[in-house]
C-alpha cells in the first residue's frame, strides 16, 4: 500500500530553488571581492629606493621602465653584478646607477668588463674611474641648459631640468661629445659606446614631467632593443647578520666589563650625593637646531670644505654608533670597522671606505657618503 505525500509538489521545490538563488548571490559577492582585492594589489603604491625599477615612489623609476616597455624595449632588471654578467650581450645597453652600493673594486672591474654599451648615471668617483676612465670631473653645474651639442638624443629632448649636477671633461686627447655644459657626455671606447650623466633626478618618477626630462631619459635608455637595468638598492656582498659584537670579545673580558660597570655605578652613587639641586636658567637667545645645521652647511659649501663636512658627518656617526656596539671613542679604526661590519652585516671594505676613507672629491660624493652613513647607522640600530 502506497501512502501519498499530502504536501503540494510546489511546496517541496521552493526551498531548493531559494537555496540555489542564494548560492549565485554568494558566488557573485565572492567574485566581486576577489576582483577588488586584485585591483587594490595592482594599484597600491610600491615603495623602493632611488632608481628602483619597481618603485612607484618619487625616487623610483617605475614610470621610465613602463615607458620603455610600452615602446618595445626589453628591460631586464639585474640585482647583482653576477646578474649583469648573465644578462648582458654585445647588442644590449647596460644602465648602471646607485654605484655607491658597489663596495669593492673587484665588483667595479667585473662590471667594466661587461659587454654592450654603457649608460652610467651619477657615478661616484671610484665608479667613474673604473667604468669611464677617460673622464674627469669638471665641477658642478647649477643651471638648466639647452643641449648645445651634436648628440641626436639630446637635441630631440631639448631643454632639460637636471638641477645641481656633476660635469665631466675628457682626459688627454680622447674625442668627447659634451652636452648640457658637460652634464651629459659620450665617447667611444673600442667597440663600446660610453654615456655618462651627472644627475639621476631627471630619470625618476618625480622628475620625468619636467621640461624635456622624459624625452631625454627615453632617448638615452632606449638606444638599444634590450636594456639591462642595474641599480642596486643595498650593498652587494653583505653577509648574514647572525654574528654579533659579542662574538669578537674574549671570554675573560666579560668579567672585566662587569667589574668596571660596578665601579662606575659605585662612583656615580658616591659623587651623586655631592651634587646640588638643578637650577633652571633661561637662555638669552633661542636658536633652532635646524638653523644651526643649515648655517654650518652653507659655510662648508661656500668654502668648498667637503673634507671638513665629511669629517663632521663621520665623527657624528661614530659618536652615535660606538655606544650601541659597546666601544669607546679611542677604539682603533680596524676594531671599529670589524665591529660595525659584523653588527650591520655590511662588507668590511665598504664600511672602512665610508667611516675612515679619503674625503669626497665633489658635492655628489659627499651626498653619497651621507646616504651611506645613514644606511650603516640604520643597520646597526636595527640589528
Amino acid at each position: 500500500m502506497t501512502i501519498a505525500d499530502p504536501r503540494p509538489q510546489s511546496a517541496t521545490r521552493t526551498p531548493v530553488r531559494r537555496w540555489g538563488s542564494w548560492c549565485w548571490v554568494v558566488a557573485a559577492l565572492i567574485a566581486i571581492a576577489a576582483v577588488a582585492a586584485i585591483g587594490t594589489y595592482l594599484t597600491a603604491p610600491r615603495p623602493g629606493g632611488r632608481m628602483d625599477p619597481a618603485s612607484t615612489g618619487p625616487e623610483g623609476a617605475h614610470a621610465l621602465v613602463a615607458l620603455l616597455r610600452d615602446h618595445g624595449v626589453e628591460v631586464a632588471v639585474a640585482g647583482s653584478v653576477a646578474d649583469v654578467e648573465h644578462a648582458v650581450r654585445p647588442d644590449t645597453l647596460l644602465l648602471a646607477a646607485q654605484t655607491q652600493h658597489l663596495a669593492s673594486d673587484a665588483l667595479l672591474r667585473r662590471l667594466a668588463s661587461a659587454a654592450g654599451d654603457l649608460l652610467l648615471v651619477e657615478p661616484t668617483s671610484r665608479a667613474r674611474a673604473a667604468l669611464a676612465p677617460g673622464l674627469r670631473t669638471g665641477g658642478v653645474s647649477m643651471l638648466d641648459s639647452t643641449p648645445n651639442c651634436a648628440l641626436r638624443e639630446a637635441n630631440r629632448a631639448g631643454s632639460v631640468q637636471f638641477g645641481p649636477s656633476n660635469t665631466y671633461q675628457a682626459v688627454g686627447d680622447r674625442v668627447l661629445t659634451s652636452c648640457y655644459d658637460g652634464v651629459l657626455v659620450r665617447y667611444r671606447d673600442g667597440e663600446r659606446t660610453v654615456t655618462v650623466v651627472g644627475n639621476t633626478d631627471f630619470m625618476t618618477n618625480k622628475g620625468l614631467l619636467r621640461a624635456g626630462n622624459a624625452a631625454l631619459a627615453m632617448n638615452l635608455a632606449g638606444t638599444r632593443p634590450r636594456v639591462v637595468w642595474f641599480a642596486p638598492q643595498r650593498v652587494e656582498g653583505e653577509t648574514s647578520a647572525s654574528a654579533t659584537i659579542f662574538d669578537v670579545i674574549p671570554d675573560k673580558v666579560t668579567w672585566v666589563v662587569w667589574q668596571l660597570a660596578l665601579v662606575v655605578i659605585l662612583l656615580a652613587l658616591w659623587k651623586g650625593r655631592r651634587l646640588g639641586p638643578l637650577v633652571a636658567e633661561n637662555l638669552p637667545v633661542v636658536v633652532r637646531a635646524s638653523e644651526t645645521v643649515e648655517g654650518r652647511g652653507r659655510l662648508y659649501r661656500s668654502h668648498r670644505a667637503c673634507d671638513r663636512a665629511a669629517q663632521a658627518l663621520r665623527t657624528a656617526s661614530l659618536q652615535r654608533m660606538l655606544p650601541r656596539i659597546g666601544l669607546g671613542a679611542n677604539t682603533p679604526a680596524p676594531v671599529v670597522v670589524t665591529a660595525v661590519a659584523q653588527r650591520s652585516g655590511a662588507d668590511a671594505n665598504w664600511v672602512r671606505h665610508n667611516l675612515f676613507g679619503p674625503p669626497p672629491a665633489t658635492d655628489t660624493d659627499l651626498l653619497h657618503l651621507a646616504r651611506a652613513l645613514d644606511d650603516i647607522e640604520r643597520q646597526v640600530a636595527h640589528s
